[in-house]
């Protein structure tokens, strides 16, 4: 099984992925940011979504029906719920009792963390406009791209190009699949949802950790106290409590933010 490939790619080889096929990169693509940007102005015509992703990451494919499966609003009210009950007890105790061998090894305690500023279960946060100031959700991927490069987090030259027959990033994670311990259909309808609301775009997955470009970030603190309430749900580890971060503090900082990690252990 197979595809037509556009023309410029680096060596690289099909791969059967249960019922779906993708193309991998041998090697981590020279000129990536260019090769990106040509991959994006012609994804209409070949209809192929790149991917940065380590190839022992790919994992079992997660049908369409699945991801449509998940209604999101309820999946989500139920999920804060759940989560309010849990952490409830530490929201309203600002002052837990100090651990003694902590102090003496000069450890600062964990800043009390009050959590959302919710009873209930506010809704889906409403999707940002697109207005003529704001970039383009391919414009914000290669953002998103020149950073990482720019940066090299630990596994990103492990990494290869993944073209995968898809109409957008969340339908082509799906497809891909993960191995990581994120719920993958639960995050695919997720990104979908944020891809219509905010702009987002799927761009690298390695090492359990997910990078996601914003185009249309929220600008209000009501308005990202709502999204990071849907990060929090994701299930991600690195939301909260790695490193332990108060929720005002981690909302605050989705505030005009162009791009988006998560974490799964």
């Amino acid at each position: 099984m197979s595809f037509e490939l556009p023309d410029g790619l680096p060596p690289g080889r099909f791969r059967s992925h249960g019922p779906a096929c993708v193309w991998v990169s041998d090697a981590f693509p020279e000129n990536v940011h260019r090769l990106w940007r040509s991959l994006l102005d012609g994804r209409e015509a070949h209809g192929l979504v790149p991917l940065l992703c380590w190839r022992d990451e790919l994992g079992s494919p997660v049908g369409p029906e699945e991801v449509d499966a998940v209604r999101l609003d309820e999946v989500l009210a139920a999920g804060f719920a759940e989560y309010r009950r849990r952490r409830l007890p530490s929201w309203t105790n600002p002052a837990p009792d100090p651990d003694p061998v902590e102090i003496e090894l000069g450890i600062e305690p964990w800043p009390h963390d009050p959590g959302p500023p919710f009873e209930r279960w506010p809704g889906l946060a409403p999707g940002m406009p697109v207005t003529d100031t704001c970039p383009t959700p391919d414009e914000a991927a290669l953002d998103l791209l020149a950073g990482l490069v720019r940066e090299g987090p630990y596994g990103l030259y492990d990494c290869r190009l993944v073209l995968v027959p898809a109409r957008r990033g969340s339908a082509a994670l799906a497809s891909a699949g993960w191995s990581a311990e994120a719920p993958l259909p639960l995050l695919c309808a997720q990104l979908r949802s944020w891809e219509d609301r905010f702009g987002a775009q799927v761009v690298a997955l390695f090492g359990s950790r997910l990078y996601v470009s914003v185009a249309r970030p929220p600008v209000t603190a009501e308005h990202a106290n709502l999204l990071a309430l849907e990060h929090v749900l994701s299930s991600a580890d690195n939301i909260v409590d790695d490193p332990p971060t108060p929720f005002p503090d981690y909302a605050a900082d989705l505030a005009g933010r162009g791009s988006w990690s998560f974490w799964w252990d």
